[in-house]
């Protein structure tokens, strides 16, 4: 990668790792779901107008924008209010990236390396330490929650594969809007009107700073910066970069949100980032043995 895209490629790592900080501090005014909701629709408008739809299969956008958008970050905001730390919330979500080699293999066929099966059980040694180490109900509850936001994230990975080479900017705007009319109609439900009266007249610069942030910073430029390098460069050579993120968010929950680092929740960060670290490796090693017939034909012609 040139010297440009690393610093891209970090600046789009700590816009996701300091987001968990300003889900925490948006939800001290606004309900979780309304919280979500607000930030989708600001993703999806104006945008929404400007770009098509990406050119695939209705249902895969339709799936894309319920479980990427809706469901993980719903969940997750939940899982957040109910008391889970910002920052082991952003170590906790890391888990899609096994959920998805599960799911591959169940739905795409794919068959896991070694090495990726040995990266599951060591993060989900340190989840393990997590949930053990987690004090009342109320956070255990959140952890759940942000674990199925994991899972459901995965499932948005399969439908992305699915997919195929789409417009990444086009893919954010309309799953945004596809996430948004039911996020409303839940908060409406579960929440109530006096909730989002409540919303109203306490909002404040933070809490507009909040959406906005989750909208264009995170959702836009994140995701579509992300998109872009992953075109540009072999998916070894960007994916490692998330393994960054749970670091940012648990060093910047602790230094902006007074969230004490426990040594536990070290220990527990060091074995998911192992985890994540043998499934990279184990990505290189199908591609080299993948190249490897080739290289060899090329050697004997």
């Amino acid at each position: 990668m040139s010297p440009a895209d690393i610093l891209v490629a970090l600046g789009v790592v700590l816009v996701w790792g300091v987001n968990f900080v300003v889900i925490k501090l948006g939800l001290r005014e606004l309900p979780p779901v309304l919280f979500t909701a607000l930030r989708f629709v600001f993703a999806a408008l104006p945008l929404v107008f400007f770009v098509k739809r990406p050119n695939t299969k209705w249902s895969l956008v339709a799936t894309y924008g319920a479980f990427q958008f809706a469901l993980v970050f719903a969940l997750l905001f939940i899982g957040i209010k109910l008391g889970l730390p910002a920052g082991l919330a952003s170590l906790v979500i890391q888990l899609q990236a096994f959920f998805t080699i599960g799911l591959a293999v169940l739905m795409l066929g794919e068959r896991p390396h070694p090495a990726q099966i040995a990266g599951a059980l060591v993060a989900f040694c340190g989840m393990g330490v997590v949930a053990l180490n987690l004090e009342g109900q109320a956070t255990l509850a959140g952890f759940v929650l942000v674990v199925l936001a994991g899972f459901c994230w995965a499932v948005a990975n399969i439908a992305t594969k699915k997919m195929g080479a789409v417009n990444a900017l086009s893919l954010v705007a309309w799953g945004s809007l596809i996430a948004t009319p039911p996020l409303l109609l839940a908060s409406w439900f579960m929440e109530g009107a006096n909730a989002w009266a409540q919303a109203a007249q306490h909002i404040n610069g933070m809490t507009i700073f909040a959406v906005l942030f989750q909208a264009y910073a995170n959702t836009i430029f994140g995701y579509g910066i992300w998109a872009v390098l992953m075109r540009k460069y072999a998916a070894a050579t960007v994916a490692p970069f998330t393994l960054l993120v749970p670091v940012v968010g648990l060093l910047s929950a602790a230094a902006l949100l007074n969230e004490g680092l426990h040594w536990w929740e070290a220990g527990a960060g060091l074995l998911v980032l192992a985890g994540l670290a043998l499934n990279q490796y184990a990505g290189k090693l199908k591609a080299a043995a993948a190249a490897a017939p080739t290289g060899a034909a090329t050697q004997k012609t």
